[in-house]
């Protein structure tokens, strides 16, 4: 007898995610606890303003390969009866003493996840050299000062509830620590929290999973809730921050952090389809994004996404890729090791944020600083390491990254908030579930179920396997295509989330259906 096994596919179910509905406020973040302490926020008189700093914070302390207090980020901010949204940039800058020297070149490649060569030791993907400034903090502060209601104790009360309660030991959390497991087990103080005995917790064999402490980080978030959150670039944390970088052999010091700022600009926006796209700019995916829809303002567009359309947006992608990595330098790592989070919020005023921040890769630099808690990015990883190169390693640079917030507004008023996490990714699923809304004329549930593409470069694609054989077949024809699951591991697929604000005051909201943790919570 002869036997061809088919392709291996995992998931021999159907993943749904069900969408939230209010005509009040609505919080959309990767962990439902996350959600409901932004939901807690606006029920107390916050604004969404308020309400995104206590997600983030939030997520800090449960989500906390993705984004914490040693990350970096980006935030849009529409308010209502304002015609335009506004950027806080908290983007990442290198330390003033990152010599490039410091990173030694082997003269190999990276034969895995990087297109750039290799350094000795990887020191700048994991290990106190690869620390970027840690500058989420500062957006937040800054976000609510120039915006923000509430006191920041009251803002911070559910950060801190869910950092005493301490991290949930299921089977995500397994999953997510034992992925970095073989570098945590290098630094002392995340062996410690991670890798117990170690090995990563594992989820009891049956019944509720238990919590476990995050080190120092609900001390340092107590401190930051009584002192302000400037306390972290100027006071007894910042003085604790620099003596623990000191201590491991890092170059980020006192003055780094002293001189750590947030900048609010103008939004940059973009004329698509009748409608008003308000993005990031810069050094995000947002000039990116717009190549990719010059591309495609000719396209048809029909009753549903068909396979003209996905070889049009498969070709606007590639070429966009092209365009970036020539002009800006092929140093944003590929996407399978970069962990982020997005929320999005709306409030009852209408006033939407859309943020998305990170510590690069799934637990960023792996280092937990001992004296705080604080589980530092290793945003050094964005910039090339060779010399001479348009996003080489340089001190006080910034380099390139892939975050893309967005609000989509029709006429003046902000209509849809969206982004994602998830490195290269991050640009194609934007874009999708953006356009499957907006000119599909799909439901967001409709839209977050769909099967989408990635494309993370100039060459090749990679198809979700439920596609209709006509699309699958057109892409092929294209070029190289690979065809995969969406679910949560691997992960081939960035995680959107988005909230529609209604002419008519209803607010919908979706989180990404493949992962776990993420929900849509609306006030009641």
């Amino acid at each position: 007898m002869n036997f061809n096994p088919s392709p291996h596919v995992t998931q021999h179910w159907a993943l749904t995610k069900p969408a939230a509905t209010g005509r009040k406020g609505m919080v959309v973040s990767q962990v439902r606890a996350a959600a409901e302490a932004g939901v807690a926020i606006l029920d107390a008189g916050g604004n969404a303003i308020d309400a995104a700093v206590g997600t983030a914070l939030a997520l800090s302390t449960t989500e906390p390969w993705n984004s914490g207090l040693g990350g970096i980020g980006f935030a849009l901010v529409h308010r209502a009866g304002q015609s335009r949204a506004e950027l806080v940039d908290f983007g990442p800058v290198a330390p003033r003493g990152l010599n490039p020297s410091l990173f030694k070149l082997t003269g190999r490649m990276k034969q895995d996840l990087f297109s750039w060569p290799e350094v000795e030791g990887d020191t700048n993907i994991h290990g106190p050299l690869s620390f970027a400034i840690p500058s989420a903090l500062a957006g937040y502060d800054r976000m609510l000062k120039q915006w923000g209601r509430l006191p920041l104790s009251d803002i911070m009360a559910p950060a801190l509830a869910l950092a005493q309660r301490g991290l949930p030991q299921d089977w995500l959390t397994t999953l997510k620590i034992s992925a970095s497991a073989s570098v945590l087990r290098e630094y002392a103080e995340s062996a410690r929290i991670y890798l117990p005995n170690g090995l990563p917790p594992v989820a009891p064999y049956q019944g509720k999973p238990g919590f476990f402490r995050l080190g120092h980080l609900p001390d340092t978030l107590a401190h930051l809730s009584r002192a302000g959150l400037g306390d972290f670039y100027h006071g007894d944390i910042a003085r604790a921050l620099a003596a623990d970088v000191r201590a491991v052999g890092g170059v980020l010091d006192a003055q780094d952090l002293a001189q750590c700022q947030a900048r609010i600009l103008p939004a940059t926006e973009y004329q698509w389809r009748g409608r008003t796209l308000q993005l990031a700019g810069g050094l995000t995916a947002a000039p990116t994004m717009t190549r990719v829809l010059d591309q495609l303002q000719a396209v048809p567009y029909g009753a549903r996404p068909d396979a003209v359309w996905f070889t049009a947006f498969a070709r606007a992608m590639k070429t966009a890729y092209a365009e970036r990595l020539e002009g800006l330098g092929d140093a944003d790592p590929m996407a399978a090791e970069t962990c982020t989070t997005h929320l999005t919020v709306c409030d009852a005023e209408g006033t939407m944020v859309s943020m998305t921040t990170t510590l690069l890769s799934s637990m960023g630099s792996r280092v937990v600083l001992p004296g705080t808690g604080v589980l530092m990015n290793n945003g050094v990883m964005w910039f090339d390491p060779r010399p001479n190169q348009p996003n080489s390693i340089a001190p006080g640079k910034r380099p390139l990254t892939n975050m893309s917030p967005i609000i989509l507004k029709d006429g003046d008023r902000p209509w849809m908030a969206a982004g994602a996490s998830g490195g290269r990714r991050i640009l194609a699923s934007v874009a999708q579930i953006m356009t499957f809304v907006a000119d599909f004329g799909m439901s967001a549930e409709e839209a977050a179920h769909h099967p989408r593409l990635d494309i993370s470069g100039p060459e090749g694609c990679s198809a979700d396997i439920r596609l209709p054989d006509a699309v699958l077949a057109a892409l092929a024809a294209e070029g190289p295509t690979e065809v995969v699951e969406h679910g949560v591991m691997p992960i081939n697929f960035a995680c959107p989330n988005l909230i529609l604000n209604q002419a008519d005051g209803t607010r919908i909201g979706i989180s990404d259906v493949a992962s776990p943790w993420s929900s849509a919570v609306a006030q009641a």
